[in-house]
């Protein structure tokens, strides 16, 4: 049996991590102690046994958030990317920090005393594409200068 595996990390590159098997229960967290930990409107997550979940670069930093409730994250940059109840066997990830968020779809919305009232309306409001559609020389200026780690592992970052 071949084993699945799902890699992530944070913005700049100092923690990278592992998923040996496909995640589960992918969903957003709309409680106002996820809001605050993501600084968003919800807390997008999704989650391994422990024993799946591996650290292949750096550590995380931990912050507990409550008695019950521990959140990993960057010390660096700051990149929001575990939860786990500290009783539990099990731990999530932020979706966001997958290298393919994509694979992963939220299935259910929790905490949903806490969501914003205008969250539903989010997706009518006008679009507009990011900076390498309309100030291509900005979107080079600010490629050439990225500190931000890539979708995917290296060897070593960042780089020499």
């Amino acid at each position: 049996m071949v084993e699945e595996r799902y890699s992530g990390g944070c913005q700049c590159g100092a923690v990278r991590y592992a998923l040996h098997q496909r995640p589960d229960f992918p969903h957003i967290c709309h409680c106002r102690m996820c809001q605050k930990a993501f600084g968003s409107m919800f807390a997008p997550l999704t989650g391994v046994p422990l024993t799946a979940f591996e650290c292949t670069r750096g550590d995380l930093a931990i912050f507990k958030s409550s008695e019950e409730t521990e959140r990993g994250f960057c010390r660096d940059c700051g990149t929001p990317l575990t939860f786990r109840h500290v009783d539990s066997d099990d731990i999530s990830v932020s979706i966001g920090s997958l290298d393919d968020p994509e694979k992963i779809a939220p299935t259910i919305q929790c905490g949903i005393e806490s969501r914003l009232s205008w969250f539903a309306a989010l997706a009518g409001l006008p679009e507009d594409g990011t900076t390498e559609a309309g100030m291509p020389e900005l979107a080079r200026k600010i490629a050439a200068s990225s500190q931000q780690h890539p979708d995917h592992d290296t060897g070593t970052w960042p780089p020499a």
